[in-house]
């Protein structure tokens, strides 16, 4: 009878979800630890918590500070803007539910791109790579002229998988490759070159990404660890891509060799 009514008193008091914050103040500052304790919600996520902290900035020992800084946008894992370290494993915030995680919970910042101010991060070396492999179809009025070549139901099977790409930067955050040593282009750009050279009206420029990938940081610089596909959050096949493109630079190369 007694252990019954301590389990129904255990039940009845409020549980407090703890949390860890890799702070810092901005870019070269030094980082340091900040703990949280919030009441328990049911269906909190990462976001929702720094939320909370945000409305009251108040740390665990009680003390005033300030409001986390982060980024988010969509809350549906579709945008890829709140990538973060929680509990040692890079994924989406907005996907990271408070119940299914080990307590305390440590958020920190992606390792691979330089601090903002706490968890936000510049990615713009990543945006930059889209932009050198010219990640996008390309305009020149011929639409106007009417539909476009008719895609195959095998050729949209393999380009909708590499469409759901977000540019989270879990697969760069993961790549032992990817670093503040290496100019390596990493699986985000890579994959994207494969996407954009299967389409048939971005097909016109293969040759010129392709070319782009076989420079300083492209598809040699790749060491197959294979962790950005256990990373990906959308179970993209980013091996399968980088073993094609492999497939594709080498025709290119015996093409230029032979002067064909």
């Amino acid at each position: 009878m007694a252990d019954e009514q301590n389990h129904e008193q255990n039940k009845a008091e409020p549980k407090n979800i703890e949390i860890r914050v890799r702070r810092q103040d901005g870019p070269g500052s030094e980082a340091s630890w900040e703990e949280f304790s919030l009441p328990w919600k049911a269906q909190h996520n990462v976001i929702s918590l720094l939320m909370a902290i945000q409305a009251a900035p108040v740390n665990a020992a009680g003390q005033p500070t300030r409001p986390v800084v982060w980024d988010c946008n969509c809350l549906e894992e579709v945008c890829g803007a709140c990538t973060m370290i929680v509990n040692g494993r890079v994924r989406q915030a907005c996907t990271a539910l408070a119940d299914e995680l080990e307590q305390p919970i440590q958020l920190e910042p992606m390792s691979k791109f330089p601090v903002l101010r706490d968890l936000s991060v510049d990615r713009s070396r990543m945006f930059e790579k889209l932009k050198e492999v010219h990640a996008w179809v390309q305009l020149d009025g011929s639409h106007d002229l009417g539909p476009g070549p008719r895609q195959s139901a095998a050729n949209q099977e393999q380009t909708y998988a590499f469409s759901r790409c977000m540019t989270c930067g879990c697969c760069l955050e993961a790549c032992p490759q990817y670093n503040d040593d290496s100019d390596f282009m990493g699986a985000s750009a890579l994959g994207q070159v494969f996407l954009f050279n299967l389409n048939p009206i971005g097909a016109v420029q293969s040759e010129e990404r392709l070319e782009t990938i076989m420079g300083l940081g492209g598809l040699s610089d790749c060491g197959n660890a294979q962790n950005c596909v256990a990373a990906c959050p959308k179970d993209i096949p980013l091996t399968k891509a980088i073993a094609s493109l492999g497939r594709d630079v080498t025709v290119k190369s015996l093409r230029d060799l032979l002067g064909r």
